[in-house]
């Protein structure tokens, strides 16, 4: 589903990712990890048209998306949170998910500032799709609360659902467990598997979490000052001695 090959990326002469290659396969969750500033969310901003890679290439199902605008590309299919919640916090639950479900019916300036039939029929079909996805995930019972009164861990779930809205192939999460208790933890892995079931999607993960990324990922990749030093399972990872010294330490 999605596939860089060697992207790099440079801030004058700072080499942030250095010929970053990965692959996310159908129906699978990955994970990117590595120590604080290794490259991690620079990769995210690459993938999703933040940054435009100075060298390399991304594809999305075979097509590439290189260069491509961030509205293009959510389009296209990649959707993502972020390490700091943007939700729309005086907006509801129900008009957050609504807001994002518009990028697939387009409104036209006119027709929304005008309330034409046609506009009203595309509001209606969003709220139709907002309600579905809100009922699915659990969440229908705060639809009509404002985002920012939600428990934190709720907060985190419905910028995760807003992004769902956008109907992606490919969901990127930037530490969706942060500042979770462990309880929120083990909840937000459940719910990450239960909704890449559900909708069919392919996740890529960046989680400092280590029981969240070990408990979930089918494969992960390492980081580390903008390099990858290992690929594999979980298990493998767990094994690595250039991951052990890159988080801990040598002498």
């Amino acid at each position: 589903m999605l596939k860089t090959t060697a992207v790099t990326m440079q801030f004058g002469g700072l080499t942030a990712v250095s010929d970053f290659s990965i692959e996310v396969r159908p129906h699978e969750i990955v994970g990117l990890i590595g120590p604080n500033g290794a490259g991690k969310t620079t990769v995210f901003n690459m993938i999703t048209g933040v940054y435009v890679p100075t060298h390399g290439t991304i594809f999305l199902d075979g097509v590439n998306i290189t260069g491509k605008q961030p509205h293009v590309i959510t389009t296209a299919g990649i959707a993502r949170t972020f390490q700091n919640i943007r939700l729309f916090h005086t907006m509801t639950v129900l008009e957050n998910i609504m807001v994002a479900g518009t990028l697939r019916e387009n409104p036209h300036f006119f027709e929304s500032v005008l309330h034409i039939p046609t506009y009203r029929a595309k509001e209606k079909k969003a709220l139709k799709a907002a309600i579905s996805l809100l009922e699915s995930v659990g969440l229908m019972q705060n639809a009509h609360d404002r985002a920012v009164s939600l428990p934190y861990g709720k907060q985190r779930r419905l910028e995760i659902i807003r992004a769902l809205a956008t109907n992606p192939s490919v969901l990127l999460l930037d530490e969706p467990a942060a500042g979770m208790n462990p309880q929120e933890s083990y909840e937000l892995m459940d719910f990450i598997v239960h909704i890449r079931d559900q909708f069919s999607i392919s996740v890529l993960l960046i989680e400092h979490h280590m029981q969240v990324v070990m408990g979930i990922c089918d494969r992960l990749y390492v980081l580390d000052y903008g390099i990858t030093i290992a690929e594999g399972t979980p298990a493998e990872i767990q094994h690595n001695q250039k991951v052990i010294d890159a988080y801990l330490g040598v002498e």
